[in-house]
């Protein structure tokens, strides 16, 4: 079993910037990729970015691609989400989530298998 704990949230003004972290604890050597994703309210949860565990292999949605940066410290089994140029329209519940069954990191929020409880991003204009 792996438990992720996201923190770093909070409210900013339009521009501002945040770094979310999201720290892994158990099975963390199971974990081949690991994802952030956001969902609005009344809107379907989305992937914000993903990282491969074992390399570099990173991907951006478009709506945050020069914005976001999605990084990690397998060291200290740390997930980062750095966000900058924030906007209103990113406001949302933000997610860690992982997976370990495959290096085929996927897109959708089915191809993970643990998840944070989340942490609020509040942009204002």
């Amino acid at each position: 079993q792996v438990q992720l704990v996201e923190s770093g949230g909070g409210s900013v003004q339009a521009g501002g910037s945040l770094r979310l972290s999201c720290a892994a604890f158990g099975y963390t050597y199971s974990i081949t990729c690991m994802a952030w994703f956001r969902q609005a309210p009344g809107k379907e949860r989305e992937t914000v970015a993903t990282i491969r565990s074992d390399g570099p292999y990173t991907h951006h949605a478009d709506s945050v691609k020069g914005r976001f940066t999605i990084s990690q410290d397998n060291a200290k089994s740390t997930l980062y989400l750095q966000m900058n140029s924030l906007k209103p329209e990113d406001t949302a519940m933000y997610y860690c989530a992982a997976d370990s069954r495959t290096v085929l990191c996927g897109l959708g929020p089915e191809r993970y298998n643990y998840w944070g409880r989340g942490t609020q991003v509040t942009v204002s204009s």
